[in-house]
């Protein structure tokens, strides 16, 4: 009897304490519910209570920027290895010009055209346009600095120095006082292959002329200035020994006349169209105040499939020009002249045919300096 009370007591008390868990759990969960939905005011309107904040949107992070790593570059002298002058915080993509035009500010006498900027005291200028960090420096860069002396124009140069036989022969041809006899002066020659060969002459120098006003475009702007006179001497006195003897009052016609005057004729044209051709297609391949260089290929224009052949066609053509001229005139200083231009052209040629392969790997093999299959 009292066990049986026991043990409905219990369970009634188990029961109980379920239910409260049971309306706890409820309540809560419902409360949970009213705290989400909008509650009426008593005048109607509807609250909206606070619900759980709002995570904040995180802002992105800033890229961090590479730290630049600036250059400090000592220019010595090339002779003495006194030191110049310290450029601290020099941007790595600096070029040698800019790095030239800092270092002008500090020595105004030497302006960046008469500047040589060297890696060794005894090595090559440097590029304008090399980048400093392209270099084989360190960040404490080391250069070497040698003066080139006063600078000219290359464009005075050549005016000079093809102004100057134009001259210089018109003054022969017109026997202007105190060149010949003087009862020959302001005569005129009775040999007309003298009136042609001045013609051609004259149309040889006037074409120099305007192809340095507007077809020339040089890789470099100056050179120095001792040089204008060591290249007007060479031309203008060449110059002026040509005219004497052509223009000579005693002057005798070539041997076989007119029919090697004829052929003569024909070589000096051919040869000077073929060189205009040739100046044309290497302009062609610099851009204007560009200083690209690019490998030239023979065009649309016959005169210039040469290039197959020759590096240098220009020079062959100019060659060619004044073989012409000396068998038009059959004039030993002509001869002289010629002799002396092919050998100072072909040193050009081979120069410049050598940096060709060197710059360019796939250059023609087949192609020589100035005269095909020879030299």
């Amino acid at each position: 009897m009292n066990k049986r009370v026991t043990t409905q007591t219990w369970e009634g008390t188990k029961l109980k304490t379920q239910r409260r868990w049971t309306n706890k759990t409820d309540n809560m969960d419902t409360l949970a519910l009213e705290a989400t939905q909008p509650k009426k005011a008593q005048n109607g309107a509807l609250v909206l209570l606070p619900g759980p904040p709002i995570p904040a949107k995180r802002k992105p992070a800033k890229k961090t920027k590479k730290a630049v790593v600036f250059f400090e570059v000592e220019i010595l002298d090339a002779k003495t290895k006194d030191k110049l002058c310290f450029l601290d915080k020099v941007e790595p993509n600096a070029t040698i010009g800019e790095i030239k035009s800092m270092f002008h500010k500090s020595h105004p006498q030497w302006y960046p055209a008469r500047q040589s900027i060297r890696l060794d005291p005894k090595g090559k200028s440097l590029k304008d346009e090399d980048v400093l960090q392209h270099l084989p420096v360190g960040t404490t860069a080391t250069f070497y600095f040698r003066d080139l002396g006063a600078q000219i124009s290359w464009v005075t140069v050549f005016l000079t120095e093809y102004a100057g036989p134009l001259l210089i022969y018109l003054m022969f041809y017109f026997r202007v006082p105190f060149i010949y006899v003087p009862k020959y002066d302001f005569t005129t020659s009775k040999h007309w292959v003298v009136h042609l060969a001045c013609m051609c002459h004259s149309f040889h120098y006037v074409k120099r002329l305007l192809e340095t006003l507007f077809v020339h475009r040089f890789s470099h702007g100056t050179m120095p200035l001792r040089n204008i006179f060591k290249n007007c001497t060479y031309y203008w006195g060449f110059a002026a020994w040509m005219a004497y003897y052509i223009n000579h009052p005693l002057y005798t016609p070539p041997t076989y006349g007119e029919q090697q005057i004829r052929l003569a004729l024909t070589v000096f044209l051919f040869c000077q169209i073929g060189n205009f051709s040739i100046h044309i297609a290497l302009r062609n391949l610099r851009p204007p105040g560009s200083k690209t260089r690019k490998i030239p290929y023979p065009t649309k224009n016959p005169f210039t499939w040469i290039f197959l052949l020759v590096s240098c066609p220009n020079y062959t053509y100019e060659l060619g020009s004044w073989l012409g001229f000396t068998l038009m005139t059959q004039c030993l200083p002509v001869a002289a002249f010629t002799l002396v231009g092919f050998i100072q052209m072909t040193v050009w040629a081979k120069g410049k045919h050598r940096s060709y392969l060197k710059e360019f790997r796939d250059y023609p093999t087949l192609r020589s300096p100035i005269l095909p299959f020879i030299l």
